[in-house]
């Protein structure tokens, strides 16, 4: 087995891993995050008014600026409390389950090359044209406290459900790689595809997320815990929303900003093709170092 660690992680879900139940238990997480996030803005209705609530959702839409930001990412509580919540009602384990032994530690070891390769690519950015300068570096240091947190909670979200619960739940029943990794990996990128936003380019956005799942995966197969596939989604999300991020897309508090026309695929090419290679050199970083 290539994967010897993975056997180990997957044995928590082996009691209670029926293709119904998990089914079931993945339309409840997605019931109970879209319960909590309609259920806030109507609380923000009913307290504040039609206009605080329209300037909310705004907010909400862009991201672009420090308080929208903040708030987009709040809206990923919700989805660390539904998976929980599933997870420990109805297949009865708890967190420590989904997040694998050392976890911990192994993010610990990862985190900090990968934040160092990120420097680098953000570095090798400075020339570029279409770069220009967003937030000022004062106001970033501001929002830091709260602002970084909540970026770990939107990552962790995302990596507890779909590293965590559906790789957990597949794996359980079938262990060939096409099931538990290119699954959750293929929805994680379906949930990325935003074609009001990107127009037909908005497919190979989909797919640079699909691979990212993919390599996310792997990492967690290879560790046998979450921890890497954390690090690895964290250091990415702080590259893309908090260094360099692409303007009118989760740009509320990134030092800058790359100004550029997403839906035309010619201009977006070679973007896509380089952040390809990035996260690829960044998950060949987090592999040799699990293998110290």
């Amino acid at each position: 087995m290539p994967y010897a660690r993975l056997a180990a992680y997957l044995a928590p879900a082996r009691a209670r891993a029926e293709w119904l139940r998990s089914l079931i238990g993945l339309v409840l997480i997605a019931a109970f995050y879209w319960a909590a996030v309609i259920g806030g803005l109507a609380l923000v209705q009913a307290l504040a008014g039609n206009v605080v609530l329209g300037a909310v959702m705004l907010e909400l839409e862009r991201g672009g600026t420090a308080l929208g930001l903040v708030l987009v990412l709040t809206t990923f509580l919700p989805l660390v409390v539904g998976v929980l919540l599933v997870t420990r009602l109805l297949h009865r384990r708890g967190l420590a389950s989904l997040l694998g032994p050392g976890a911990g530690r192994d993010f610990l070891r990862v985190f900090p090359p990968l934040l160092a390769l990120v420097a680098l690519v953000a570095a090798t950015s400075a020339f570029d044209p279409n770069l220009g300068q967003s937030t000022p570096l004062s106001v970033l240091l501001r929002w830091l406290p709260i602002a970084l947190p909540l970026l770990f909670v939107q990552i962790a979200a995302e990596e507890l459900l779909f590293r965590g619960y559906l790789l957990q739940q597949i794996g359980a029943r079938i262990r060939h790689p096409l099931a538990w990794m290119v699954l959750p990996a293929a929805l994680f990128g379906a949930l990325h595809y935003a074609p009001g936003q990107n127009g037909t380019t908005a497919i190979f956005f989909a797919l640079w997320a699909m691979l990212f799942g993919c390599l996310a995966a792997d990492l967690t197969a290879r560790a046998g815990n979450l921890g890497p596939a954390l690090a690895l989604h964290f250091a990415n999300n702080i590259s893309a929303v908090l260094l360099i991020g692409l303007y009118g897309q989760l740009d509320g508090l990134a030092l800058y900003t790359l100004v550029l026309n997403t839906r035309d695929l010619a201009t977006m090419a070679p973007y896509l093709a380089l952040d390809a290679l990035a996260i690829v050199a960044f998950w060949l970083a987090a592999r040799l170092r699990l293998r110290r």
